[in-house]
């Protein structure tokens, strides 16, 4: 859980050094600027801008009981975070699993991307698998 939140947290860190550095040369207009580029960088990175993620079995079982896909995911992916934009509030429609959270979500990746954790990697109710695959192929069967 907490690896999830490094990239957000590092940049936030790095903004706040940066900014001070800028505040303490007399730019304060700069210094604002550049904290709330870095915030707003690590809120896109963070899992905050995922939809809630489930455990795997759960979002298996939901999936079987309402036909909606599940899109594995680990936060800092711009692979994830494409696919996340890219639906809008259809994401919301899914059922999101984060693979650094949960260890037989990451199994189930591997075993369907030749043994890679390679995300997105949405499965289908019946079993059927795309890794990485076009947002609009998603959107279709939400």
């Amino acid at each position: 859980m907490v690896r999830g939140w490094l990239l957000p947290v590092l940049l936030t860190a790095a903004g706040l050094f940066g900014s001070a550095g800028l505040f303490a040369d007399g730019s304060t207009v700069g210094a604002v600027l550049m904290l709330l580029a870095f915030v707003a960088f690590a809120a896109v990175n963070s899992p905050l801008a995922f939809p809630p993620s489930l455990g795997a079995e759960e979002a298996r079982r939901r999936s079987a009981a309402d036909g909606r896909p599940v899109v594995y995911w680990r936060p800092g992916c711009r692979y994830c975070r494409r696919l996340r934009f890219r639906l809008g509030r259809d994401a919301r429609r899914a059922h999101w699993v984060d693979i650094w959270r949960d260890p037989a979500a990451a199994a189930a990746v591997r075993a369907v991307a030749a043994g890679n954790e390679t995300v997105p990697t949405v499965v289908l109710p019946d079993g059927r698998a795309q890794v990485n695959p076009n947002p609009e192929w998603v959107r279709e069967r939400l």
